[in-house]
């Protein structure tokens, strides 16, 4: 009888000490709801982080880079390569309006620092180390019937400036109106398109010849 009460006790104990473990075990719903709360917190902050430093959508507004983007097409730019390397001739921008900075204006770069740039016959020429007396830039993103009207005064840029034009010369607000483009208002260069989804496209950089 002793023996047999002692497992029986044995028995009970194990019993209760299983039925702690699972009450343990069970998450409550505060906790759950707490758990969720941190997880998107994070999302949210690394979402954030990567707009800011990495990439940021926008949407086209307007005509003047048609026909390389067209009105409302969305597109993602990349911020984080000017910080690696400075931009180059050829690549699509999208930067703050110098005159207003809230604004946002999408165009490409022409002039380089250092550079001297003259509208003149319909084309545009750049004056650098390589071609002291200009050379006319042949720019095969342009329609032919797409020409280029200006003052035909030269513009020297300085150490952090750069000249910048629609791809629709005739319908673009650029450098030719309202001047040069300081380094600072440079937001990052287009990478790639994304809406509509039959134009998805990855932006290659333009070959000059």
């Amino acid at each position: 009888m002793f023996k047999k009460n002692i497992k029986n006790s044995d028995g009970l104990a194990a019993s209760e000490k299983n039925s702690e473990d699972l009450e343990e075990a069970r998450p409550s719903v505060g906790s759950f709801v707490t758990d969720l709360v941190k997880v998107l917190v994070v999302a949210v902050i690394a979402m954030l982080l990567f707009r800011y430093f990495i990439a940021e959508p926008f949407i086209v507004s307007g005509a003047s880079m048609v026909p390389t983007y067209q009105n409302k097409q969305y597109l993602v730019i990349n911020k984080l390569g000017y910080r690696l390397h400075k931009p180059e001739r050829g690549d699509v921008i999208v930067f703050r309006f110098p005159q207003n900075t809230k604004e946002f204006f999408i165009k490409r770069i022409i002039g380089l620092p250092g550079e001297k740039v003259k509208v003149e016959n319909g084309h545009v020429v750049i004056y650098n180390e390589e071609h002291p007396a200009g050379e006319v830039l042949n720019e095969p993103y342009l329609e032919k019937q797409n020409i280029t009207f200006g003052d035909s005064k030269i513009v020297t840029l300085g150490s952090d400036e750069y000249f910048v034009l629609g791809d629709n010369r005739s319908q673009s607000s650029d450098s030719r109106l309202w001047g040069i483009l300081p380094a600072n208002d440079i937001v990052g260069k287009v990478f790639m398109r994304v809406f509509p989804p039959r134009e998805f496209k990855f932006i290659t950089d333009p070959v000059y010849p």
